[in-house]
């Protein structure tokens, strides 16, 4: 049961990135791209009917985590609480941004908000980003300072926002370090290309063509990014060589998040406007999967020798739990499919000004 419900956790969480992401993107490209008042409206246009319902899955995911793996949600909520704080913020201001806009038609009244959107959609992805490189990573279980624990729990951590080494392989690292900044900058560079490929579905216009001029550049700098953190993953203790091994077929993952890697490139000057978001999709779901299949069982590893990691079989519920809970996530998942289904049939196709948000 604990390998269904990590499959479900997993599965929610990628669902989250690719729907929410293509908004985080849109805020960034809000914030450095679209110049004009049109161009902004567009971007607006493009995401409007469906970001609130993609948070759905973001919700959903902090239920799932606090039902089947309730130990891993206390350690991670603990440990990470300046964090998330933040995090909790910059998606009140992201949403703020969206809706009070345009509730007053003054211009010192409109470009705060839209700063504000920007900003905290910028922020948001980069978080997120590091906050899955830290999952990555490692944290110190336990606080272990000098091979003693300081915490009476094993599961409880504290982690600073950086320590002076802002080296991932200390045995007390911060939340900020070279290597989390760099998948930070990743899932930022990911998130742009992918509400790119978003609105280039959604929309039409001349911004368009100036969004796929912007992809080829950005490309660049991911590719780039993205081999950095590579050749740094494969040397941490969250990178398990043994279970590559055994299971070979596992590298069927990264295989797949090279192809969307390189169809994200190569869509960018198609005629079949789905064919990049495909790719970007593709890239988010395989990328994801490549890491957390590497890592499995562990969802959190130590950084000490002391205390060992958490996994899926030391964090989850009892049994009867995971067996029950199975029963009412099945019934919510298809409410959600079908609240899903309606919206994007409503506003499938190219949304024109007759759909803008405000």
């Amino acid at each position: 049961m604990e390998v269904i419900w990590y499959v479900i956790l997993c599965f929610m969480l990628v669902m989250y990135i690719v729907l929410d992401g293509f908004d985080f993107g849109a805020g960034i490209i809000h914030l450095f791209f679209a110049k004009t008042d049109a161009e902004k409206k567009q971007v607006m246009r493009a995401i409007g009917p469906f970001w609130d319902g993609n948070e759905v899955w973001l919700v959903a995911f902090g239920g799932v985590l606090f039902a089947a793996f309730p130990t891993l949600y206390a350690s991670a909520f603990s440990g990470f609480y300046l964090p998330l704080i933040m995090i909790l913020w910059l998606f009140i201001f992201r949403a703020l941004g969206i809706e009070f806009t345009h509730l007053i038609n003054h211009e010192l009244w409109i470009k705060p908000w839209q700063k504000a959107f920007g900003i905290s959609s910028l922020l948001l992805a980069l978080f997120f980003g590091i906050a899955f490189g830290n999952v990555i990573r490692g944290v110190n279980l336990g606080g272990v300072e000098n091979g003693i624990a300081s915490f009476t729990n094993s599961y409880a951590f504290f982690t600073p926002l950086w320590d002076g080494s802002f080296s991932p392989f200390a045995e007390r690292p911060g939340v900020i370090d070279w290597f989390t900044i760099t998948i930070g900058l990743v899932a930022v560079l990911t998130l742009t290309i992918h509400a790119a490929y978003w609105i280039i579905l959604k929309t039409e216009g001349e911004f368009v063509k100036k969004l796929q001029r912007k992809i080829l550049p950005l490309w660049i700098i991911l590719v780039v990014l993205i081999a950095i953190s590579l050749i740094a993953f494969v040397t941490m203790k969250s990178f398990q060589k043994e279970l590559l091994s055994q299971h070979p077929s596992i590298y069927l993952l990264p295989l797949i998040a090279f192809v969307g890697l390189i169809g994200m490139l190569l869509a960018r000057n198609s005629k079949k406007s789905w064919l990049g978001f495909t790719a970007s999709t593709i890239f988010i779901i395989s990328g994801i999967g490549s890491a957390v299949a590497s890592m499995f069982p562990v969802v959190i590893p130590s950084t000490n020798s002391i205390i060992e990691s958490l996994t899926i079989y030391n964090t989850a519920s009892e049994t009867y739990a995971l067996e029950v809970g199975i029963i009412w996530w099945v019934i919510a998942f298809i409410l959600v499919i079908i609240y899903f289904t309606f919206v994007h049939r409503v506003f499938k196709g190219k949304l024109t000004e007759a759909h803008d948000h405000h």
